[in-house]
């Protein structure tokens, strides 16, 4: 058996009781109706939690005009999308073009013929049930097409590691470092979603560093360590020009965490503040995790050893404001660092959002 539809509810604001017994009785068997006998009071109800889903309005009350009541509604986003008809005695066609350009969706003139009322209410009920469902479903798809191109991101910076030796977690245990840094330091849950999203990308140019030089086990010599480091002109050229903000994250974070606060980094020399924060943020994550990590070359630091050589480091490669949001997450950091080392095979979910994020590390 299908469940039993709640009724739609209907606002019904006139400073006169009457009208408002009126247009009660004409909806009320088909709609729940709440009343409101002047414009402020309109807009508490509009403004609550249990919004309705159309408004009766009329235009000459004390106080706030219904003139002034439908633009403040459609001013805010949180009531924009909510019909309103004007009802009123004010029947002149200039009356009705003011009434339509602040908003409403119709002028019905007083005194009413409850047919014509039902009529259009029911109508623009149904055209607004029709919008939320349409917006319902470019919602789900804008979702769906976000955690693709959000994978697809993850996974080509996973191809770099195929030619490196950073195997394993490297890339997911520094970006969920990149996202606790930039928390500590002020960034907002967007930011970060795009931040630890773009720091996956941080060395995608590796990919067009020849194998001979990415994979030689030995000490690097200079005409190597020169094309080593072009790799971030490369990643940011394979990323590409973008005003998509996730994407504008990942090719300045490629571009710049090799860049150093004193001005002695690479490719740019950027110095100090022009460093983008996301560039700053990501090159302390990769660092720590670079120095506590098991390479061919060296084995790990301690996190004691590796901390104390960052904090010497402010200054000089590293911003030193952002040395105290480091350290202030270390707990945290030190948490993801066990969860998804690299001999537990430990794989996060590569689309993890803010909230799945805090879930997830308890953090």
């Amino acid at each position: 058996m299908n469940a039993v539809q709640p009724k739609q509810t209907i606002l019904v604001v006139d400073d006169t009781p009457e009208n408002i017994d009126l247009l009660c009785e004409v909806l009320g068997s088909e709609y729940r109706t709440r009343t409101a006998i002047n414009g402020e009071k309109a807009l508490k109800i509009a403004f609550s939690s249990a919004k309705p889903d159309l408004i009766l309005l009329d235009i000459m009350m004390p106080g706030l005009s219904g003139y002034e009541v439908c633009r403040t509604l459609k001013e805010n986003p949180d009531t924009r999308s909510i019909p309103v008809i004007f009802v009123t005695a004010m029947g002149e066609a200039q009356d009705e073009e003011k009434g339509l350009e602040s908003g409403a969706v119709d002028y019905i003139t007083k005194p009413i013929s409850p047919p014509i009322v039902r009529a259009r209410v029911k109508t623009h009920l149904a055209l607004y049930d029709q919008k939320r469902e349409l917006e319902h479903m470019v919602r789900l798809r804008t979702r769906d097409l976000e955690i693709t191109r959000r994978q697809i991101i993850h996974r080509l910076g996973r191809a770099s590691e195929f030619k490196d030796n950073e195997t394993g977690n490297h890339i997911l245990r520094m970006s969920f470092y990149s996202r606790l840094i930039g928390r500590a330091a002020g960034m907002s849950e967007e930011s970060l979603d795009n931040l630890s999203c773009a720091a996956a990308m941080h060395d995608v140019g590796k990919i067009g560093i020849p194998d001979h030089i990415m994979l030689k086990r030995g000490e690097l010599n200079e005409k190597e360590w020169e094309i080593i480091k072009k790799h971030p002109e490369i990643g940011a050229e394979i990323i590409g020009q973008h005003s998509d903000e996730l994407l504008k994250t990942a090719r300045i974070v490629a571009m710049t965490h090799h860049e150093k606060w004193d001005g002695s980094g690479y490719p740019l020399g950027l110095k100090g503040a022009d460093i983008p924060l996301a560039g700053r943020i990501v090159a302390i994550a990769d660092v720590f995790d670079a120095l506590t990590s098991d390479r061919p070359y060296k084995q790990a630091w301690s996190v004691e050893d590796a901390v104390r050589q960052i904090e010497a480091s402010g200054g000089t490669h590293f911003d030193p404001a952002l040395i105290g949001p480091f350290k202030s997450v270390l707990p945290e950091i030190i948490k993801i660092k066990m969860e998804f080392a690299e001999d537990n095979g430990a794989l996060p979910d590569l689309n993890a959002t803010s909230e799945q994020f805090r879930l997830l590390f308890n953090a």
